[in-house]
């Protein structure tokens, strides 16, 4: 019986082989398939121990739309790509290109599996919300660092052994990997939740959509430092004060000592 997933660990044992067998390969529905297989059962895998910090539904749903995710990154950014590609003169055909974007993508999700005890020890010693969430982005961009890494090599392959792709087209491809974490990170904040608040219920979405990924770090990185909790004095209009037809001057001196009291302030948490 076929391993399904052989064609894709190929790039883990030896990546020129690998590379000179994605150039010679004249059909690439095998690989593609093989690789969709791959990312899709490791990121499964540890989006559910990352939603596992909830509970079973949110570790369920967590490991599906980090698949998700992944895929419609790629479907939203790959189209660009390959056009400029062709404006810059490639001969890489279509399902080659794929199929070397989609082996980074088979590296990231692989880094990211063998980063789950990890992440399930902190869980299970720790306890400490913010501290996985930065966890987890750090996690993400240690595997994507090495993810893209493989791609540009494969890319600088192609230029140097097939001579079917621009030597240009690798220094493009270091933009559009900026192109494609904005536009992933962005995704997953739509997305969210992924990790899950132990203090929420569980939601399938986040019903709040304003601020961004970058507010969100900032806030777990001053809460795990401790200093989230952050005095704000109490504004409130004169104008918003209600008034009583009956009130005499000593009740409005009254009220207004209680609500512009220097010491009143509300903590957010």
């Amino acid at each position: 019986m076929t391993n399904p997933f052989a064609p894709a660990f190929e790039v883990f044992q030896n990546q020129n082989t690998y590379f000179q067998r994605l150039n010679d390969q004249p059909q690439y529905r095998r690989m593609i398939l093989s690789q969709v297989l791959t990312i899709l059962v490791f990121t499964f895998c540890y989006g559910s121990v990352m939603g596992s910090y909830h509970s079973f539904l949110q570790s369920l749903s967590s490991g599906i739309k980090l698949f998700l995710l992944f895929g419609l990154a790629l479907l939203i950014c790959f189209p660009s790509f390959y056009i400029v590609q062709l404006i810059l003169g490639s001969k890489i055909r279509i399902g080659h290109m794929l199929t070397i974007i989609l082996s980074g993508f088979v590296f990231i999700s692989a880094i990211m599996l063998a980063f789950a005890p990890i992440v399930v020890f902190f869980q299970l010693t720790g306890d400490n919300y913010a501290f996985l969430q930065l966890l987890h982005v750090a996690v993400f961009v240690f595997a994507g660092i090495f993810g893209m890494r493989l791609v540009a090599e494969a890319l600088k392959h192609a230029c140097d052994q097939a001579n079917v792709y621009p030597r240009i087209g690798v220094t493009i491809f270091r933009i559009w990997i900026v192109i494609f974490a904005f536009v992933g990170i962005q995704l997953a904040w739509n997305m969210r939740p992924f990790l899950g608040s132990p203090s929420l219920a569980f939601e399938l979405f986040r019903n709040e959509t304003r601020g961004n990924f970058y507010s969100t770090l900032l806030r777990a990185t001053g809460n795990l430092l401790g200093t989230d909790q952050i005095n704000h004095p109490i504004e409130i209009q004169k104008a918003q004060i209600p008034t009583r037809t009956n009130e005499t001057p000593q009740d409005t001196a009254v009220i207004n000592e209680e609500i512009y009291a220097p010491n009143d302030t509300i903590v957010y948490p």
